[in-house]
């Protein structure tokens, strides 16, 4: 049986993690309201960039020969998986890389080559770990990711595509539903989907003139296109991130709650029991003296 000194130190033990936890969550809760706000600010921007290229689609005459919306046969994909830079956050991290390696096998079966990629420390690690070689890495971006990070990611993934290295680029990330739900999502950014550029919906297009030519114009915003999907996944995997974070540190405190109630309630009894076990030595002790 534990004694009371025992009991004492495991309980100043969780308490301390408590203390951990609680502050955790708390520094998870407020990153998450940032990465909140700045997807709040990209979509309507992506929203109108969107409406650009159908605009542009609609009056270029070209559209058809540009490279990023050529879809070709399929023999190499690129498969992109986002992770985090750190642990404790519940599956997060675990269900991107079991993904990427189950889309992986699927086109291992269908006689399609990849070429895995991977953001995050974790992801990283983890698929070094399984015997996955990583065509190209990046870490140090989940926490506070920046439109530069999203260029340099697109910037390669736009060269492999154009070099013939890969037919096809998937992202495979969490998107943000809210702090007790993230979607696993599994996007194709290249070739650019066609429905970005051609599905305008009920919307009329405005008939504007340009300069310089529609075909001009399209053509530099295809790049565009894709670094804001980048970016866009890199901000909906940040804000999953502190999510899952604080949703697990949240379990982690009440846990503690719970496991310190348990252990006061144990210690409470252990001090009764010896109290109790000192009242009858002192009882049996005047009845041998008699």
């Amino acid at each position: 049986m534990a004694t009371l000194r025992d009991i004492r130190r495991r309980i100043a033990s969780v308490q301390n993690t408590r203390k951990i936890t609680k502050a955790m969550e708390m520094v998870a809760a407020a990153k998450l309201r940032r990465n909140q706000a700045r997807i709040e600010a990209l979509r309507p921007y992506a929203r109108d960039m969107i409406e650009m290229m159908e605009d542009l689609a609609t009056y270029s005459e070209e559209a058809h020969r540009y490279e990023l919306l050529h879809e070709r046969e399929v023999h190499t994909v690129a498969v992109v998986a986002m992770t985090g830079d750190r642990g404790l956050a519940g599956a997060f991290n675990a269900n991107v890389v079991r993904k990427a390696m189950a889309i992986e096998r699927d086109l291992r079966a269908q006689d399609v080559d990849t070429r895995v990629l991977a953001v995050g420390r974790k992801g990283i690690g983890t698929l070094t770990f399984r015997g996955c070689r990583l065509e190209r890495h990046w870490q140090g971006l989940s926490d506070r990711p920046q439109y530069s990070d999203a260029k340099t990611i697109a910037k390669e993934l736009i060269e492999m595509y154009l070099r013939g290295d890969v037919d096809r680029v998937r992202l495979v990330y969490n998107q943000f539903t809210s702090p007790i739900e993230q979607t696993l999502m599994d996007d194709v950014i290249l070739p650019v989907p066609r429905e970005a550029v051609t599905d305008g919906g009920d919307r009329q297009p405005v008939s504007y003139i340009y300069e310089p030519a529609p075909e001009v114009i399209l053509e530099g915003l295809l790049p565009a296109y894709v670094e804001i999907a980048v970016y866009r996944a890199l901000l909906e995997s940040s804000a999953s991130e502190q999510g899952a974070r604080m949703s697990a540190m949240r379990n982690a405190s009440e846990a503690a709650e719970e496991m310190i109630g348990s252990l006061t309630l144990a210690l409470n009894r252990a001090r009764q029991a010896a109290i109790t076990q000192e009242i009858l030595e002192v009882v049996a002790g005047a009845e041998a003296l008699g």
